[in-house]
């Protein structure tokens, strides 16, 4: 029988070289789950149900409403701060899409009803679909962005307490 001493440090006791070490080798930690829940289901209590995403060379989302798309927008208006870029597209939509919704449910309007307001309605509707996904693409690719960074390795690494041998791999 023998017995080994192996000396281990905390990330601040590693040298520059093998904190290095240690962030790519952890450069997964932070994505090896599902990691985009979070901003699904954002998106999924306004009313939009993502059903895929690319953020490499495709990058794109594609989703559907659950709800109107008026009710989607109102949900974005009282759930999402003002400088949020999808508050800025629901206000968009709103502007655009009230205006023509409101000839067509106004009987004494030329719209009224009509097949041209309808289409314009499909029209804005799947605009604002596009764009609250490619909002969301965004989120998405920044999300991704930030939690593979250095930066953010580094905090999962201290906020785990996470311990090296000298060389940087994980003990």
């Amino acid at each position: 029988m023998r017995t080994i001493t192996v000396r281990i440090y905390t990330f601040d006791e590693l040298n520059d070289k093998s904190k290095e070490k240690a962030i790519g080798n952890l450069s997964d930690i932070n994505i090896s789950h599902e990691w985009w829940d979070y901003t699904f289901e954002d998106a999924e209590n306004i009313g939009l149900k993502i059903s895929a995403f690319d953020i490499g060379r495709g990058s794109y989302v594609k989703g559907k409403f659950i709800y109107s798309a008026a009710e989607v927008a109102a949900n974005i208006l009282r759930d999402h701060g003002e400088k949020c870029d999808t508050y800025r597209t629901a206000e968009d939509f709103l502007t655009t899409w009230q205006p023509v919704f409101n000839d067509y449910m106004d009987e004494e309007h030329e719209n009224y009803e009509s097949r041209e307001s309808e289409d314009k309605l499909q029209e804005i509707e799947e605009e604002f679909l596009r764009s609250l996904c490619e909002d969301y693409r965004i989120m998405l690719q920044k999300n991704y962005e930030y939690l593979t960074s250095g930066e953010a390795i580094i905090e999962t690494i201290q906020a785990n307490e996470y311990e090296f041998t000298e060389n940087g791999e994980l003990y």
